[in-house]
């Protein structure tokens, strides 16, 4: 939904960048002028005139995109994004419409300018299918597979390394609950995956009262936003060696999984671990997996931030054992 925002993108950019982001069927609920603007309106630098001219240029944007209006009520319009682009590709001549885009990958969003085109949807044989398949309702669209890896859209992520993926994020999950009590003691809410791959450490953190907000490293090779958002979870593109644009204290729990090893040629061991010290709410919570050698490393940084932490072992001791940094922030510092 968005609420008075027309104004910071020009010449109709704005909803095209919308239409991408909107999965096919979705929808898109706009409040406020220039919507309905005779209803009674108090604003700055406000007429008559470019409020209509503001809100016929949206509505023939809307056109062009090929949405249909379902809801026109007071200062509130709600359409709906085609479910494919078969329907209307005889009309977008006819309409004039932006033209579809032709990049390579239609997923990539990491410092990407917008464009004056329309994202191309996956392709359809008939008017009634929804581009790229559909998705189940919630919460059963939370294990159900995904499109994308129904359709072995993605090269490389098969069915059944999903389903393996969900299984074993269980029962690591099960072992997180015995470290962090907190966690059903509803003292955390505002959790981070900053690896987050299929999202299956998100589904399987379902039991407990908080969300997550997943993060996919935007230099890795393996693209899994969609997944995460086939499967109703939120998530964001992210370079761990920069700064996370958020407000400082906004997370209790902050979940890092192979983080290190990822980025331990990129930039340093403390740097990712000051942002994380930024970004938790004093008293926070970390749980950082990774290869023992790296484990003992983080942990040498975490001390010098004086957080309080331990390694302790994983759920599988394997050919190549990982470790565990739990980090409680709420316990007193050993000694004291």
């Amino acid at each position: 939904m968005f609420h008075g925002l027309l104004m910071l993108i020009p010449d109709g950019l704005y909803m095209l960048e919308i239409d991408r982001l909107l999965r096919p069927g979705g929808y898109w609920v706009m409040s406020r002028p220039p919507i309905s603007w005779k209803s009674p309106y108090k604003g700055p630098n406000k007429t008559i005139e470019n409020l209509d001219g503001q809100q016929l240029a949206m509505e023939d944007t809307a056109n062009k995109l090929c949405w249909e209006k379902v809801s026109d009520k007071g200062t509130v319009s709600v359409w709906r994004k085609p479910i494919n682009h078969l329907h209307c590709a005889q009309e977008a001549e006819f309409l004039r419409s932006p033209p579809l885009c032709t990049e390579d990958d239609p997923d990539s969003a990491w410092y990407v300018n917008i464009s004056m085109c329309r994202t191309r949807l996956p392709r359809v044989e008939l008017v009634g299918d929804i581009a790229g398949g559909p998705v189940e309702k919630w919460p059963q669209r939370l294990a159900a597979v995904p499109p994308r890896i129904a359709n072995r859209e993605i090269k490389g992520m098969s069915i059944q390394a999903y389903k393996h993926d969900f299984s074993i994020w269980k029962r690591r999950v099960e072992l997180y609950g015995t470290y962090l009590k907190d966690l059903s003691h509803r003292s955390y809410r505002n959790v981070m995956d900053m690896n987050a791959g299929f999202g299956s450490f998100a589904a399987a953190m379902l039991k407990y009262p908080v969300w997550v907000m997943n993060v996919v490293p935007a230099n890795i090779t393996d693209n899994t936003l969609g997944i995460i958002y086939e499967r109703g979870l939120i998530g964001t593109y992210m370079d761990w060696c920069e700064a996370f644009s958020t407000y400082p204290r906004t997370y209790d729990l902050i979940h890092a999984n192979g983080v290190f090893s990822l980025y331990i040629d990129k930039c340093g061991i403390l740097d990712i671990l000051v942002e994380m010290d930024r970004i938790l709410r004093p008293g926070g919570a970390a749980i950082i997996r990774d290869a023992a050698d790296v484990v003992l490393k983080v942990k040498e940084a975490a001390d010098r931030l004086q957080w309080r932490s331990r390694v302790v072992n994983t759920e599988d001791e394997g050919p190549d054992p990982q470790k565990l940094l739990i980090v409680d922030n709420s316990l007193p510092l050993p000694g004291s």
